[in-house]
């Protein structure tokens, strides 16, 4: 089978030599126009005038837009409605778009957009936690809340209790290709659009909705995109609607793409937490009692941060069990750019308040603290065990744990005892250079929360020589769910990767497309594929039957030949066989989740499907003069289940912990006190590079096959492992705690200047 098979992405030559085309790289036709918006420089206030006769002057302008010339609803959101595209009296944040040029160039729409004279009175901007708190300025009435168990009670009868508070910064998506999107008119109404996005149907709706036709009059084309880490999922709708409306305005061609400033400044990023814990304990570091509150900054509409907020508290409590436990979640509402998905969804930060508990626990009772997990673990898979429990705190069992095995694997391949100890050893005899350890693991729920987005479906065609074109929702952001999938269709047709072409996510060939998020692509489209795949596989084995005069299922499907007892022909000879009897070689497949059910509200059901797991050991040094630190190890074990492609999965994982240690060491957003991303650029925005990632980085793959029904046992590896990144910060703390009797408190982002900083805490 080619399912398991560690074979290169499909497009990475064409990466490598730059072949690899997006959107920004199709060819256009001439008179292609290009679109720049005009953007507020005030973070809340009432537009007082706009005066836009010298754009309308400018050289190489055609079309000038406001709300004012829009033709229908002014709203580009992905859920609320909240979401204008152009500014409709009132600003919100700096850089929301106000009016938009049409210009023969991108030179040209940027140089005329910068021409307008457009008068503001500020209003008061909420900024911050702080702010909103003040103003109560929010997106639900109160806060969301979900608790289970008696914790009163916990609290009061337990031997030890602790307090804390940690703020965690967002995070800039920063996917190597920009947001873009080109618009094509075409005959009777129609409108052909190429966008790099994650949810093609959004954008096919979006865009209807926008010029007021069906969405059978618009089609959504996504060959790849260069980066997407859910930036994608709904930031891309305003470049495509306002791509859409100018090339109906003008029957022109329409291009948009944002220089790189513009798009983060523009765009929503991760949402920043403040999570505060009270946390009662016994002896031996296990939780009897926990309460969390969570603020979560959400910016100025309300996009999808009542889902992230909402997984943030489906992971607080990671892998451990709580007894007793209260979750408390504010949704803030501020004049920042509105906070949007990103890789985990909310999930790390929930992950990173109960890591933290686990730390400062180990800290308080001076164990260590791989101890403190474990003896909080689940119970693990098909093993009882009465003082661990196995009810999440929204009530879903967890019948699949597995992060002892991992655990115990793990801490023996890293030589996590004798490493420990040696880091022991060299903060006794240094004083300037401290080195850390720390171990964390990941317990991540795989499925949509919103249980309709859990669907797929493809369509397959065999062709009468035996190539085999697939199409289905997922779209390719270099992740390598298209080489996947492709595996897939091989595998049912015992044939070779070569056999199968996967082209470009098109809404006119599979409708009604769930987001490629949630780490699902993997899961729902592969499922999808399959079901595809077995209705024309049957189809040819009954023809192929038929002819032989045997049974059906003596026909087998191996190695590229299409087999019986004495009988034997390529697959391409039975494609030919089926065609010439008329039978169809063509197929829809779709796919549902089984078994969700969720309550949100309440904070009760079953919202995922299955729990993908994975830990990591990371040893960090830090140089307490200034706070410097660099990353020397980590290793990681990780489970995808039966992993379809494992040289993509790792591949995924070193990304994934990668990007997940950059969230919480060097990136970092600044906002000043009008509401200016000051972090706007690469030279103010400091991602991680080839040379941040660990001298040592050793990954491997748990090799057990999920226990649920998934696409041959596998498992989703895109988000779960960002979080492993959680444990260079716990590193970086516990190289902090060798410098002074305190618990360090680190902040996130962790840099040098909160490094060092957080020395002085540990010392004084």
């Amino acid at each position: 089978m080619s399912v398991a098979k560690p074979l290169p992405h499909d497009a990475a030559k064409l990466h490598v030599t730059g072949a690899a085309r997006y959107v920004d790289d199709i060819p256009t036709p001439q008179g292609t126009l290009h679109l720049v918006f005009g953007l507020s420089d005030v973070a809340h206030g009432t537009i007082k005038s706009v005066d836009l006769s010298k754009v309308h002057a400018a050289g190489g302008v055609v079309d000038v837009l406001t709300a004012d010339d829009l033709p229908f609803e002014n709203d580009v959101s992905p859920s609320a409605h909240d979401e204008p595209l152009l500014a409709e009296g009132t600003v919100h944040y700096v850089g929301q778009p106000i009016f938009l040029v049409v210009a023969t160039s991108h030179f040209a729409a940027r140089k005329a957009a910068q021409l307008a004279e457009v008068e503001i009175d500020p209003l008061p901007a909420i900024l911050t936690i702080e702010d909103a708190l003040e103003a109560d300025s929010r997106f639900e009435e109160g806060p969301r809340i979900w608790s289970r168990g008696d914790l009163p009670k916990a609290m009061k009868s337990a031997k030890h209790r602790l307090s804390g508070t940690i703020d965690m910064g967002g995070q800039e998506h920063f996917y190597l290709e920009g947001q873009a999107a080109l618009a094509l008119p075409q005959e009777g109404g129609d409108m052909v659009v190429h966008s790099s996005t994650q949810h093609p149907t959004e954008i096919q709706h979006k865009v209807a909705h926008a010029l007021g036709i069906p969405m059978h009059a618009v089609r959504c084309e996504v060959r790849r995109m260069g980066g997407g880490f859910g930036g994608k999922e709904s930031q891309g709708n305003a470049l495509a609607v306002a791509c859409a409306l100018a090339a109906h305005r003008t029957q022109r061609p329409c291009k948009m793409r944002y220089d790189r400033d513009d798009d983060m400044i523009i765009t929503g990023k991760r949402h920043d937490f403040r999570i505060a814990y009270d946390v009662a304990f016994d002896d031996a570091g296990q939780v009897q009692g926990i309460e969390f509150t969570h603020w979560t900054r959400c910016g100025w509409a309300m996009d999808l941060s009542l889902p992230v907020a909402d997984r943030a508290m489906l992971h607080a409590d990671n892998a451990y069990f709580l007894p007793a436990v209260k979750i408390t979640s504010h949704r803030l509402k501020t004049n920042t750019q509105s906070a949007t998905a990103f890789r985990g969804f909310g999930g790390p930060q929930g992950v990173l308040g109960i890591e933290r508990v686990m730390d400062a626990i180990a800290h308080e009772l001076g164990l260590d603290p791989v101890a403190v997990r474990k003896v909080n673990y689940y119970a693990p898979m098909g093993k009882t065990d009465p003082s661990r429990g196995t009810t999440t705190p929204y009530g879903m069992e967890v019948t699949d744990f597995i992060l002892d095995g991992i655990t115990d694997r793990l801490l023996t391949s890293a030589n996590y005892g004798k490493r420990k100890q040696a880091v022991a050893d060299w903060n006794a005899t240094h004083d300037y250079l401290k080195r850390g350890i720390a171990f964390s693991p990941v317990k991540f729920g795989i499925s949509f929360t919103l249980t309709h987005l859990n669907q797929a479906g493809a369509l397959v065609h065999v062709y009468q020589d035996g190539s085999i074109h697939l199409n289905h929702g997922g779209t390719e952001m270099g992740q390598g769910l298209f080489q996947k999938v492709a595996q897939v269709a091989a595998s049912r047709f015992g044939v070779s990767i070569d056999a199968v072409k996967i082209t470009a996510t098109d809404t006119d060939k599979v409708p009604n497309t769930s987001a490629t998020a949630a780490s699902s692509g993997s899961d729902l489209n592969g499922m999808a594929v399959a079901a595809a795949c077995d209705t024309i596989r049957d189809r040819i084995a009954e023809a192929v039957a038929k002819a032989w005069g045997v049974s059906a299922s003596d026909v087998q499907f191996k190695d590229g030949n299409v087999t019986a007892p004495s009988q034997s022909v390529t697959f391409a000879e039975a494609a030919q066989i089926a065609y010439v009897n008329r039978v169809s070689l063509s197929s829809t497949g779709f796919y549902k989740t089984p078994d969700l059910a969720w309550d949100r509200i309440k904070g009760e059901g079953r919202p995922f499907f299955y729990f993908a797991h994975g830990a990591a050991i990371t040893e960090v040094v830090i140089d307490t003069l200034t706070g410097e630190n660099r990353i020397l190890r980590t290793d990681i074990l990780h489970d995808a289940g039966a992993s379809l492609n494992p040289a993509i999965d790792i591949g995924q994982i070193e990304g994934g912990y990668v990007q997940g240690a950059g969230w919480l060491t060097t990136e970092e957003l600044v906002w000043d006190g009008k509401g200016n991303l000051r972090t706007h650029a690469p030279s103010t925005y400091k991602i991680p590079a080839a040379s941040d990632r660990p001298q040592v980085f050793n990954v491997a793959l748990w090799d057990e096959p999920n226990p649920e029904q998934t696409i041959y046992k596998s498992k989703a590896v895109g988000e779960p492992p960002f979080m492993l990144g959680i444990s260079a910060f716990l590193a970086l703390s516990n190289a902090v705690a060798a410098c002074g009797p305190n618990y360090p408190d680190l902040q996130a982002p962790a840099t040098a200047e909160e490094v060092l900083a957080a020395i002085g805490r540990a010392r004084s």
